[in-house]
């Protein structure tokens, strides 16, 4: 019984031996092929885009990161919540890794013939996943304006998310549930807003314009707010009283204002329209008549104004003078 007991206490101990010697290979398996973990990070890292393609990078020191995806993906327009512009990773959609045998700059990602040094030593390929894309306005007071209160949008954040990609790398594939390539900024168009205080009618319309260069603001209201007499007519955008900013890719003239029909030069580049006035709140008209010799001149007042283009919106300020005109 004795021998026994002791062959069964050596065949116990074999046994353990044999298993911690299986897991010592299994995790030294775990360091070779596809199953090793690394980490890159660019997220605080700023974005800039390459002026011939539409490649957007992000350098850090020895290691480079890209971005190539149609341009149109990054519209200068708010996505609405939890509702991010969505494209998968292909071969037309892509997201690369490099890493570098010295210090990167954009001529080595940008360039046409692209410098000779340093070198690529490594590279990661997405092969699958998705990229998100959340885009958000950078408001800004327009101290240009002595509205009060006016806001202007100076450009676009587009925050870039990668869901569930997969790199393949040299030692095999990297995961990420979740791996955030960061902001990439682009510029709104600026809305010079530099009109004088003289507007003017169509008499044939009941359209008013006050315009400079290529921009123009528009009110195509009642004719109720420009009466014969002394006195202050008020009223709210609305359907039947709008109010209009159009911004043109080249200069206008008076005499594109009351054509019939509308021009079709200058191109229109951008148009916002005055948000629905709230009573006593918002989007309120207010015109003020005097004499004038033997007319009337009407002072025209755009109070608590917003302007809206898609989902962007800005504030005209809480009192904005839009002019006067004789009739």
């Amino acid at each position: 019984m004795t021998k026994i007991s002791i062959f069964v206490t050596k065949f116990i101990q074999m046994k353990r031996i044999i298993g911690l010697m299986a897991l010592v290979l299994m995790l030294n398996a775990c360091d070779d092929g596809d199953l090793t973990v690394e980490t890159i990070s660019f997220e605080d890292v700023t974005a800039q885009k390459c002026s011939l393609n539409n490649v957007i990078y992000k350098i850090k020191g020895n290691e480079a990161l890209f971005l190539e995806i149609p341009e149109s993906y990054f519209v200068n327009d708010p996505t609405l919540p939890n509702t991010p512009r969505q494209l998968t990773i292909s071969s037309s959609n892509k997201v690369i890794y490099r890493s570098y045998n010295g210090p990167v700059a954009t001529d080595n990602v940008c360039a046409t013939i692209p410098a000779t040094t340093p070198v690529a030593v490594e590279e990661w390929t997405a092969t699958s996943g998705i990229i998100q894309i959340t885009t958000t306005p950078i408001v800004v007071a327009n101290t240009t304006l002595t509205s009060g209160n006016a806001t202007k949008i100076t450009g676009y954040n587009h925050y870039i998310v990668l869901k569930n990609v997969t790199f393949s790398k040299p030692s095999g594939i990297q995961l990420y549930e979740t791996f955030v390539f960061g902001y990439y900024k682009t510029n709104a168009s600026n809305l010079p807003f530099a009109f004088d205080d003289l507007a003017d009618k169509c008499a044939s319309s009941n359209l008013v314009y006050n315009f400079s260069g290529s921009e123009c603001l528009l009110l195509n209201i009642d004719p109720s707010f420009f009466p014969a007499a002394v006195g202050t007519q008020s009223g709210l955008i609305s359907a039947t009283n709008k109010v209009t900013y159009k911004l043109f890719t080249s200069g206008l003239n008076a005499d594109y204002f009351c054509a019939d029909p509308t021009p079709t030069t200058p191109v229109l580049a951008e148009e916002w329209n005055a948000v629905d006035g709230v009573t006593d709140v918002s989007g309120i008209i207010e015109v003020s008549t005097t004499t004038f010799g033997t007319g009337f001149q009407h002072t025209i007042h755009l109070k608590k104004v917003t302007f809206k283009k898609g989902n962007s919106t800005f504030y005209l300020g809480d009192d904005y003078l839009y002019g006067s005109f004789i009739n």
